[in-house]
Formats: structure tokens, C-alpha cells, sequence
């Protein structure tokens, strides 16, 4: 391990709430050229779904759940001594920056002026009333999606992916690895690396790697060079491909390869696209900006909030700014977290202490676990093919203040045609399960005749998956499951600590 790094101090207490810059749905109307050079953006608000909204500015902080919770969640271990992690233990990985807000209990952390810069080639991203998607179910429900499609990796990943390539810039870092399933989060740090100057390697789960070969030229583009996992270019990649050499890898197995690489160069730093209170963290701008766009739309609160999971950074980047009006009382929605049936973390994963790569090279977290050496069947969804829940979420779970379900693909790609065929969106395959959720959950209203107000998060666009959209349209898609004889064995390997 390199030398521990000393941690910076912590940032002053941020402002709070209402000193925060609001923010609404806005996209860009035209572009200016002010003085200087810089871009000038106008903005002009979707007149369909938010007519008589106005236009708002991105968020300038990031929100932090933990502030916020009754009881602060059990800290990370090391892989070890199973002792609570020194932060400084984590600095051959991270740059002291992101370590600091790894680690932090302030409530806000400013977003730099360099990364809102960056976003504001997307940012603020829309929120949409689905209304014919309502008329096609013929429900009394509202159902509105905040769409992170609009981003240039085409998913909400940016969010954290600029700031992390930022704060490794800014530290000197030369060179970021990472691991990526379907390949959203690669584009994304791909993407932000060309922008800070980094170079990039990815590590690419294999049946993703097949599957969606226009992901991998997305992240070349970009400058990144990718390896299908588990490769032979790490010890712990030849070791599971000398036990499986047709192993269809997995994220768990994909970030050993990383982070070994990461742990062996000084000049390099890993990066994680979930999972990580950071990660989550810098995804709260979905959120944040979502909350001011119902209240734009006379919209008080949402009854459902719902998201896919798969480590959870998408779904707590919405869910969390709601989470915290809910426990200051001032709305009271229910949130309810989509898995896939063949990779069911929350739903059928034990809650306990387990290493967050397939080899055990990272701290020891308490989440919600299959079992490090779980490896799930390749469903379409591949980045939600994740062992492990993200702490945090795992965390919030327990406490009782969310729900999860579990649902098959090909409920999740019919629900997905009747969005695309109604909102005209093609979605990714990820969040196709929140989608069918919500339409489960309007047509629970068209029964009752309750007119909720449900909440989606639209995390990005199938461009580049419709190899599954042709499997499911032409009947070859089937439902996968988590098989009990391998769920058992994996289970029974999770650290007893």
C-alpha cells in the first residue's frame, strides 16, 4: 500500500437550504457567445410538460443523507484487521478530496465552479409528465420521470464521473482505472477524462462486453482503452479465468482488476461509478433539482418515488433530497427501490459485512449482499448485475425508511415499449425496471382511483442496447433467475465478522 496521504481539513458547515441556488427544468433555448468567448446559455422551459414554470440555475451543493439520519450508518472495515477504516487507508485508491467527502457528516459540500461548468452541457436535466403513457394505462395517477438521458455518455453517471476525474486532476493524478458493466459508467469517467486530460482504463464485465460493442467504442472515442473482465492483464483476472476461461465476469470481479491495478502505481487512482457515500453524493443534483421542478409545477410532493437499482447511486440520487423533506416533515412520499429478479441484492441478499470486489481487495462494507463471489446470470441490465447494495442505501433499508421488489426483463421490456411507444424515449435496460414498477403501481390506482403522483428516475437512453430490444421483440428473450444451490454457496463465503 503507498503511504497514507494526509486528509484536508473539512470544509466550513455549508449554507443550508435556503441559501442554496434553486433549480428547475430548463434546456437550452440558444446559444450566445458572450465576451471572451465563453458560451452564454438561454434558457426556456419545456412548454409542454411545465408550461408557466420558470427557468432556474443548477445546483451549487451537493446533498449528504448522513447528516441527516437518526443513526449513522455501521463504518467500513478493514479487509485485515476488521477494524473501522483509518480514511487514510484509502489513499492509494482515492485523492484526499473525494476521501474527505467519502467520510464526511456536513450536511452540504460545494460543487466546485469547474465541475458546474462541465455541467452545464446538460444540466438542469428535464423532469416530464408521461401523460400519454397515463392515458395509455388509463390510470388517475400522475406519473413524472426526471430524464438523465440528455448527459453526453447518455446517462446520469457525469454526475459523479466529472468531479471524480476533477478532484484527480486537480490532485495530479495522471492515469484512473475503473470497472464498468454495461458500459454507462465507463462512457461517463471516458468521457470526463478527456475533458481533465486523464488517461483512462476500463475494465469492462465480458457479457457486457459482447453484448454492446458500441459502448466500447464510445469509451475508444473518448480516448479510454478497455479490456473485457475478467481479462488477462491482472493476477486476479487470469485466476478466475484459469478456474472459468468462459466466465461471463461480473462488476465484482471487474473491480478486483481495477483496483489491483490502481493499488500497484503510484501515479494511479481508481474510480467507482456506485456503491460509495461520494458516489452517491454527487448524484444528489437529480434530485435536488427535482424537488424545485414539482414545486414549479404546483406539484407539493410525490406520493411514490421509484428508481432501478444496482448499486445505487442513481436511485439515491433522487431519492435522498426527498428523503430529507420526509424526515424534516415536510412530505411524507414513499420510495421504492427496483432490482432485477437474477441479481435480487436487497430482496434476497443478507445484510452484513462483505468484501465489495469478487477477489477481496476492498474494505469490508456493511450492505445488503449476495455474496462477493456471486456472479449473475448476463441479463440485459448489465449494470445492475451488482452483488452488493451501496451502504448507504443498504443502510436507509434497514432503518425502514424504503421498499425494494425484484422483477423479470421481460416485464421490464414490455413496460419499456409501451414508454418508448407513448414517450417516444428508448430507455436503457436499467431503468426499464423502475419503469415497470410505475406502471405496476398507476395501474394499482386505476383500481383504486387514487390520484398519486409517481415519481421515476429515468437514468438514460438504450442507443446502444437495442440488441435487446431485437432479442425481446423477437420472442428470445427469457427470464433468469438466481439459481439457490449458487446463491447458498456464495452466501456462505460472506466474512463472519
Amino acid at each position: 500500500m503507498a503511504a497514507a496521504a494526509t486528509l484536508r481539513p473539512a470544509l466550513p458547515q455549508a449554507a443550508g437550504p435556503e441559501q442554496r441556488a434553486s433549480s428547475l427544468l430548463c434546456t437550452p433555448k440558444h446559444n450566445r457567445v458572450a465576451a471572451g468567448g465563453r458560451r452564454s446559455l438561454s434558457f426556456a422551459v419545456r412548454a409542454s410538460p411545465n408550461s408557466g414554470a420558470k427557468a432556474v440555475s443548477i445546483p451549487k451543493q451537493w446533498y449528504n443523507l448522513v447528516a441527516d439520519l437518526p443513526v449513522k450508518p455501521p463504518p467500513p472495515l478493514h479487509p485485515q484487521t476488521h477494524q473501522p477504516l483509518d480514511p487514510s487507508d484509502l489513499s492509494p485508491l482515492f485523492p484526499d478530496e473525494l476521501i474527505r467527502q467519502e467520510v464526511t457528516d456536513e450536511r452540504f459540500v460545494d460543487i466546485p465552479e469547474e465541475v458546474i461548468d462541465v455541467y452545464k452541457l446538460w444540466r438542469p436535466t428535464p423532469l416530464i409528465r408521461a401523460r400519454r403513457l397515463e392515458k395509455l394505462l388509463g390510470t388517475p395517477a400522475k406519473i413524472y420521470y426526471k430524464y438523465e438521458g440528455t448527459s453526453p455518455a447518455g446517462s446520469h453517471k457525469p454526475n459523479t464521473a466529472v468531479p471524480q476525474a476533477w478532484y484527480n486532476a486537480v490532485a495530479g493524478v495522471k492515469n484512473v482505472v475503473t470497472e464498468t458493466g454495461a458500459g454507462q459508467w465507463g462512457s461517463a469517467l471516458s468521457f470526463a477524462s478527456s475533458l481533465f486530460g486523464l488517461n483512462c482504463e476500463v475494465w469492462q464485465v465480458r457479457a457486457s462486453f459482447d453484448q454492446k460493442p458500441y459502448r466500447r467504442l464510445m469509451m475508444e472515442t473518448w480516448g479510454a482503452k478497455v479490456h473485457a473482465s475478467p481479462s488477462p492483464a491482472t493476477e486476479a483476472g487470469k485466476k478466475i479465468l484459469a478456474a472459468d476461461p468462459s466466465s461471463p465476469g461480473s462488476l465484482g470481479i471487474a473491480i478486483s482488476e481495477a483496483v489491483e491495478v490502481a493499488a500497484k502505481d503510484a501515479n494511479t487512482k481508481y474510480c467507482l461509478g456506485s456503491v460509495l457515500n461520494h458516489v452517491l453524493l454527487h448524484q444528489t443534483v437529480i434530485g435536488e433539482e427535482c424537488l424545485e421542478q414539482l414545486a414549479a409545477l404546483g406539484e407539493a410532493a410525490p406520493d411514490v418515488v421509484v428508481g432501478c437499482t444496482g448499486g445505487g447511486s442513481n436511485f439515491g440520487g433522487l431519492a435522498f433530497p426527498f428523503m430529507r423533506e420526509k424526515l424534516a416533515g415536510r412530505m411524507s412520499p414513499e420510495f421504492m427501490a427496483v432490482e432485477p429478479a437474477a441479481c435480487p441484492t436487497l430482496t434476497k441478499g443478507v445484510y452484513a459485512y462483505d468484501f465489495g470486489d469478487t477477489a477481496g481487495l476492498t474494505p469490508l462494507m456493511k450492505m445488503h449482499t449476495l455474496g462477493h463471489g456471486f456472479v449473475p446470470d448476463p441479463i440485459h441490465a448489465g449494470g445492475l448485475r451488482y452483488h452488493g447494495m451501496a451502504p448507504l442505501i443498504s443502510h436507509v433499508y434497514e432503518l425502514g425508511f424504503m421498499d425494494a421488489i425484484a422483477i423479470q426483463q421481460t416485464e421490464c421490456f414490455e413496460a419499456a415499449l409501451k414508454f418508448a411507444r407513448t414517450e417516444g424515449i428508448i430507455p436503457a435496460p436499467e431503468p426499464t425496471h423502475a419503469i415497470a414498477a410505475a406502471i405496476r403501481e398507476a395501474m394499482e390506482c386505476k383500481r383504486t382511483g387514487e390520484e398519486k403522483v409517481i415519481l421515476m428516475a429515468m437514468c438514460g437512453h438504450g442507443h446502444f442496447d437495442l440488441a435487446a430490444y431485437e432479442k425481446y421483440l423477437r420472442g428470445d428473450m427469457v427470464d433468469l433467475s438466481h439459481p439457490a444451490d449458487k446463491l447458498e454457496a456464495s452466501l456462505a463465503a460472506v466474512p463472519k465478522i
